[in-house]
């Protein structure tokens, strides 16, 4: 039996837990680093007396170091493993985001913002590519969407720091606090082994086997001997090469073409509504003549409801397949949002607020457990890093677009939400007619075919 193979038929155990966890905690981090220059923004356009245009300059120049390290991330990952590649992300960002604190100007900020950017980026398709090798066939669109779960408490630990700190003790120290996950890289260094699927697809064999040996012991599964060992048996398609160009044009083949653009487009579409619409949130509060205290709580509550919409799409995406329940949460993400943007109310506001981070959040972790699953083992992280990186040209975009909208044309609320409700029906369409059902394939399966 091959190493895979094990793997997808290993129950879940102590060490499935213990591995989403400590990787849902770097991922909480990246989420709250994201939060807390949210938070930060309408602070910055009174005491720096920014304009719109400006504060969507420093939400596009973190996507833009956000699609860099998608794409260089996972490409490295596939050379030189994820683990090590999930480490030197995670302190990246987390160094960086300190030296926020430090800012002087406009320019300084958005330097910072754009190394954090690059590490932010790097570790998400990384991340999740780690855990989808580690889970069992049964479990894994379970496990995905709760990785990206852990998103939820990054936003609220961000919107609960902003709200305490921020009044208080003034921006520079929200960032400060973002610096404290560096020291976490000890700890995660330490829990998480390198995935035994990349070290089978880089002929280093006997590492992958004592590797799941230990989680087979952990697991109280007695170990098969009778394990081939040859990854020259695997059902992967033989496209294998070294070289990192011919990676990309793998993307491009005939077996991987269709996935490619369905994702592609998939990512831009969801990242596009996604940066536009939480990047501007607290300041798009104020404009609709809300208290920065009052904006701050206003996005606490909705981030709450990000947690349900989590869970409810951890328990559908298994049960009724990926590709219904993805089209199902986006379309409800665009109706909130096009009714959020007409409301002006405090009870309307908070209500379809909170219903389209329910759904929206809810899409995102099954965009991250639809990913991976379509990529071969040899180029899954390049595969998920070109797509994270193409989605991000859309975070780029919509902050920019957002700000010229309010600053420049003097568009309300109404017509900005408008537009992302389009976008996002736009992106139902893309699943339904490119997307294809992943649910009970093994990993390789789906390379095969």
């Amino acid at each position: 039996m091959k190493i895979s193979e094990r793997l997808e038929q290993l129950p879940v155990s102590r060490f499935h837990y213990v591995l989403l966890i400590t990787a849902g905690l770097g991922w909480m981090f990246d989420s709250m680093d994201t939060g807390i220059v949210s938070f930060v923004l309408p602070v910055l356009m009174k005491e720096w007396h920014l304009s719109p245009e400006q504060v969507g300059n420093i939400g596009s120049i973190g996507l833009l170091g956000m699609a860099i390290g998608a794409i260089i991330a996972g490409t490295i990952a596939d050379r030189i493993g994820r683990k090590k590649v999930f480490a030197f992300t995670l302190l990246t960002y987390s160094i960086a985001t300190g030296l926020c604190g430090l800012s002087w100007n406009l320019t300084s900020l958005m330097a910072f913002r754009f190394i954090v950017g690059f590490g932010l980026g790097g570790q998400l398709p990384v991340a999740v590519t780690l855990v989808s090798e580690f889970s069992p066939v049964k479990h894994r669109g379970k496990f995905l969407v709760l990785l990206e779960s852990f998103w939820a408490f990054g936003w609220l630990l961000a919107a609960i720091v902003s709200y305490l700190i921020i009044p208080k003790f003034g921006w520079p120290i929200a960032f400060f606090i973002g610096f404290l996950p560096a020291l976490y890289i000890l700890f995660l260094w330490r829990s998480i082994p390198e995935s035994p699927r990349y070290l089978e697809s880089q002929g280093r064999i006997n590492e992958a086997e004592a590797i799941v040996v230990k989680i087979e012991r952990a697991s109280n599964v007695t170990t098969n001997p009778n394990i081939t060992g040859k990854a020259s048996e695997s059902k992967e398609p033989q496209l294998r090469t070294p070289t990192d160009q011919a990676k990309f044009k793998e993307l491009f083949s005939p077996i991987l073409a269709r996935r490619t653009v369905f994702l592609w487009l998939l990512w831009f579409g969801i990242v596009f509504s996604y940066y536009g619409i939480f990047t501007w949130l607290p300041s798009l509060l104020a404009l609709k003549g809300f208290s920065l205290t009052k904006s701050f709580s206003y996005v606490i509550i909705m981030t709450l409801a990000q947690i349900p919409g989590y869970f409810s799409a951890a328990y559908f995406v298994d049960k009724i397949g990926r590709k219904p329940t993805l089209a199902l949460y986006v379309l409800g993400t665009a109706i909130t949002a096009y009714f959020f943007g007409q409301g002006t109310t405090a009870a309307v506001i908070l209500t379809v607020g909170s219903l389209m981070s329910f759904f929206n959040l809810g899409a995102w972790g099954i965009l991250y457990t639809y990913t991976p699953e379509l990529y071969p083992t040899h180029a899954r992280a390049t595969g998920s890093g070109w797509a994270a990186g193409f989605g991000r040209i859309g975070g780029i975009l919509a902050p920019i677009i957002v700000g010229e909208m309010i600053g420049k044309f003097h568009l309300g609320t109404q017509t900005v939400f408008l537009l992302f409700a389009l976008v996002l029906v736009a992106v139902v369409l893309d699943v339904l007619i490119l997307g294809e059902e992943t649910k009970g394939r093994s990993l390789e399966q789906l390379a095969s075919e």
